[in-house]
């Protein structure tokens, strides 16, 4: 329910002073367990991400957020989970595998910070894929927030990593590339459109 009432007021914000434009919806599975696997550059990109699609989106965020007064619970409530600075946890690499076996869907940013943009992506998105059986859609958030200037959001195509399924270090790696590189073409087919 807050959820869904959060996400109808992020889409009032995102279409009236970013004139969001979302392309390639349909792209991403109605059911079952999804992947986003987005580039970041603000810290508006986890509710980006989300507020196009009809379906809950669960994301890690840090633990200290859990521990602000208000926030803390409103973040749980739509779907966020905890993660320790320093790395992701044992429990938080559980929790999201299950969150996704169990057919859901999660936000992850393969860049891991935001001043990252454009380099080397982490393999934890892959590496959840992978392990959950889940489809991985990339996804390229084009704009830089500037009020009454065009957003757009662009979800691509399921990829397919089966060729990575033997989940080793390397395989890891090549999934994680090709994930950056879909990302990193959507964007730069639509950048100027």
């Amino acid at each position: 329910m807050l959820y869904r009432i959060g996400r109808a007021m992020f889409r009032i914000i995102f279409t009236f002073f970013f004139r969001l434009r979302a392309i390639g919806i349909e792209n991403v599975p109605k059911d079952g367990a999804v992947v986003l696997c987005g580039n970041h550059t603000s810290l508006w990109d986890p509710p980006m991400l989300g507020t196009p699609l009809k379906r809950m989106v669960h994301f890690m965020a840090k633990a200290e957020l859990f521990d602000i007064p208000i926030l803390g619970s409103i973040i749980a409530k739509v779907g966020a989970f905890p993660v320790k600075r320093g790395g992701v946890s044992r429990e938080s690499i559980r929790l999201a595998i299950q969150l996704l076996k169990d057919g859901n869907m999660m936000g992850v940013f393969p860049e891991g910070t935001r001043s990252n943009a454009g380099g080397m992506g982490k393999k934890g998105a892959a590496s959840l894929a992978l392990k959950s059986g889940a489809a991985v859609v990339p996804v390229a958030i084009i704009g830089n927030y500037s009020l009454f200037r065009r957003m757009t959001i662009v979800y691509g195509k399921p990829l397919d990593l089966s060729a990575f399924a033997g989940g080793s270090s390397e395989d890891l790696e090549l999934a994680t590339d090709t994930i950056m590189k879909e990302i990193r073409s959507i964007h730069a087919a639509h950048s100027h459109g």
